[in-house]
């Protein structure tokens, strides 16, 4: 049976962005490596490329992510994809991105 990643959003104040760049940190406090993370804007059909590129996120690990997109929203969904050997699940979420200041993904 496998486990299912839930997660647990951590808000920190960070400010209200306007037409700025998205700023946060994302922390895996997984066992398992986080090779893949996607972002889009709510609403969008499509996700946008992935954000750590040729890099993955270790357990325990954190990362600064910067979404510099140019819109003007905060609402955005994510999806997270963990390594094949990993026994969690593709997990998805939605968050008010401009309100965070960190996000923390939990097994």
């Amino acid at each position: 049976m496998a486990a299912v990643a839930t997660l647990t959003a951590v808000f920190v104040s960070a400010g209200v962005a306007q037409a700025e760049d998205l700023v946060f940190t994302l922390k895996n406090s997984t066992n398992s490596t986080l090779e893949r993370f996607y972002t889009s804007p709510v609403g969008v059909d499509e996700w946008e490329e992935d954000v750590f590129g040729n890099d993955v996120l270790e357990p325990g690990e954190s990362i600064r992510i910067t979404i510099a997109d140019g819109r003007s929203v905060c609402e955005y969904d994510m999806r997270f994809e963990f390594s094949a050997d990993s026994d969690l699940d593709t997990t998805e979420d939605s968050q008010n991105l401009c309100e965070m200041g960190s996000y923390e993904i939990h097994e």
